[in-house]
């Protein structure tokens, strides 16, 4: 058998059939007869590439297993159609049942390039995957078939925003809402320094006739990350910091769950999700009730990095937060406001050294004030798919940490931000706002995120089409949106919707405008009808295995009282068949589901929070629940 190479470096590979792509640093990779067989750093996550015989996909996929798997037998989930890009004629994604306590993802993509098939078996651990989830990323982005040039807009000169290109963006996207059931989108367009467009289209409200406008306020979620860091630049301007100041220098009480990952933490290391802290988002979002500012502060010092300082892109709010917080107490010393809580210093910073100087006044993080103004509706599905209203309660437990995702913003305010970056700090009058180098220091790569794309602070760079486009996007229940600018060309956009099928349009609005700039391949609208049908049938498939009202054998196993010492209490609350799981903050009917493994999942269906999987189990001789996020375990014991 050839022998096994370890890789120093990122390098590139080819298949016997001349399919080329790059292997990550620090995985190992060995030929085993017509495969490669690639192994992560952690053992648990493995990748084979295989160019199997078969006229279809699922024979490719099938054959692809016996070659590398024999013994291979898992019951297949759900097949489903992906664009077929980077010179594939057709992609066909495979999922396969695993039960909870297995922490496993499998599955398989096969791409076809004429009669040729070139398939990627996975199977890995669920910690595994989401740790080295950029790795899987740049595996598949760089897997192209032989003598397929990418697409390159770096040559070409943009066209001008005309009305009959811009109905071309705009009218993609509103069909494309109707095509992903998104109510409503507020969305603009720059060139040149100038609004080409800038409005609504659809309703902010399923059932209701109003409108949504360019002054329709949506929660904008970690768009807010990149506000955060240029207060940041701001303050390194005033002298308060510099970008490699030791954020310990700064607030003495700054804290992590591990010390020596605490002193490596520079100020410009707070927004960059490269410090191997992981995404341990359930402990706010499921316990909020009393949180503030400070509380998510000490928090954050009992999380543990779970890869080293640098080594993988891990996205972490609450440490996104710690920015905000740590830099409004730089611009607003105790001594100076000794009765100026964290989150209000943060409010004032932002309003002082942000809001106030682009003009953008209708901007807040004040929930109550943006819901009694013109705001958008949260939407989510239904268990069924239908769309309804979004559980928007739950959007609240962004407030004690707000500067990683918790504003409030319109279209028309945002748009004047993307401006800003454009003009390179400059406001409309000529006004510097904030220095050239400072600003742009927010673009440096701190971590790779995939084949081209870097991640900054708060901003992500990507290079896929050979010509920089910085972006970023934002996630709350309800909204999905993303900004995007192309410093080479002066344009720019924003797109906010109020669902969060919204998901679908946010970089197929994005592809589009690059499409009519520079005459590109017409892909956008063709993603959004492929990937929709995708996620009509995931959804289908995953509401088979639902029981609701949850079957009663099961329900007469519960507890009526459970508590986790991170995540709080759940209430098992009877309504005729129906349960109700209640968290205090938020509650929800709850289906059940049996698993392969003999397990039994309660299945939360509150649309937007819908999906989180508590396994009844027995531990310390107590009735118990368990859910995970891909790294961590929490288990709620009955209590009386």
């Amino acid at each position: 058998m050839p022998p096994i190479e370890n890789l120093v470096a990122d390098t590139p590979r080819e298949t016997n059939a001349g399919a080329t792509f790059t292997a990550p640093a620090k995985w190992t990779i060995q030929k085993r007869n017509e495969s490669l067989m690639l192994v992560g750093p952690e053992p648990d996550f493995r990748i084979a590439v295989v160019e199997p015989k078969g006229s279809t996909a699922d024979e490719a996929v099938k054959t692809a297993w016996l070659a590398v798997r024999p013994d291979f037998n898992r019951p297949l989930k759900l097949a489903t159609s992906r664009p077929g890009r980077h010179g594939w004629d057709e992609r066909r994604a495979f999922e396969y049942e695993t039960s909870p306590n297995e922490k496993l993802f499998v599955f398989a993509d096969a791409f076809r390039r004429g009669n040729e098939w070139t398939v990627l078996l996975v199977e890995a651990g669920q910690g595994a995957f989401e740790r080295r989830a950029t790795h899987f990323r740049l595996i598949a982005q760089s897997l192209r078939p032989k003598g397929y040039s990418k697409e390159s807009f770096a040559a070409k000169t943009a066209h001008p925003l005309d009305a009959d290109r811009v109905k071309q963006i705009t009218g993609m996207i509103d069909r494309a809402r109707d095509v992903a059931g998104v109510p409503g989108v507020a969305m603009s367009l720059v060139q040149g320094g100038k609004i080409v467009f800038q409005g609504g289209l659809g309703v902010k409200e399923i059932g209701k006739p109003a409108k949504v406008d360019e002054n329709t306020l949506f929660i904008i979620a970690s768009n807010t990350k990149a506000l955060t860091t240029l207060l940041l630049a701001k303050l390194v301007d005033e002298g308060k910091f510099q970008w490699d100041t030791p954020v310990t220098n700064v607030n003495s009480s700054f804290k992590l769950g591990d010390a020596d990952t605490t002193s490596k933490v520079l100020i410009k290391h707070l927004v960059c999700a490269c410090t191997g802290l992981p995404r341990q988002d359930m402990e706010w979002l499921l316990e909020f009730k009393g949180a503030t500012p400070k509380s998510a502060m000490e928090m954050l010092g009992t999380f543990q990095p779970t890869t080293k300082f640098g080594e993988v892109f891990q996205y972490s709010n609450l440490l996104a937060a710690a920015a905000g917080f740590v830099g409004a107490e730089a611009a607003f010393p105790k001594a100076a406001f000794p009765k100026k809580d964290l989150g209000a210093a943060y409010d004032e910073a932002m309003r002082a050294h942000v809001f106030g100087p682009l003009g953008m006044t209708e901007t807040t993080f004040d929930f109550d004030r943006a819901l009694r103004g013109n705001h958008a509706a949260a939407h989510a599905e239904d268990i069924d798919g239908k769309t309804t209203f979004a559980l928007m309660d739950v959007n609240r437990a962004i407030i004690p940490v707000r500067p990683a995702g918790g504003a409030w913003s319109t279209v028309k305010n945002l748009t004047r931000y993307v401006q800003m970056e454009l003009a390179k700090g400059k406001l409309p009058d000529g006004k510097v706002l904030v220095s050239e180098k400072n600003l742009l220091a927010r673009r440096d790569k701190q971590i790779a995120v995939g084949e081209t794309a870097t991640y900054g602070m708060g901003l992500t760079v990507d290079t896929e089409w050979e010509i920089p486009v910085v972006h970023h996007g934002g996630s709350m229940l309800g909204f999905k949106s993303d900004m995007f600018w192309l410093p080479e060309h002066d344009v720019g956009g924003v797109i906010f919707t109020n669902s969060d099928t919204g998901n679908m349009l946010t970089r197929a609005f994005l592809r589009k405008t690059l499409e009519v700039l520079f005459d590109g391949k017409a892909e956008a609208e063709e993603d959004i009808a492929i990937n929709t049908k995708a996620h009509k049938a995931e959804v289908a498939k995953a509401r088979e295995r639902l029981v609701l009202p949850p079957d009663p054998d099961v329900v007469a196993k519960l507890a009526k009282l459970y508590v986790n010492k991170s995540l709080g209490e759940i209430a098992v609350r009877g309504d005729g068949k129906n349960r109700i799981f209640d968290f205090g903050e938020w509650k929800t009917l709850v289906a059940s589901r049996k698993n392969d493994d003999g397990t039994t999942t309660m299945y939360t269906v509150a649309p937007g929070m819908d999906g989180l999987e508590f396994v009844v189990s027995e531990r310390e001789g107590k009735r118990a629940l368990v859910v995970r996020d891909n790294q961590h375990e929490y288990v709620f014991l009955e209590t009386s």
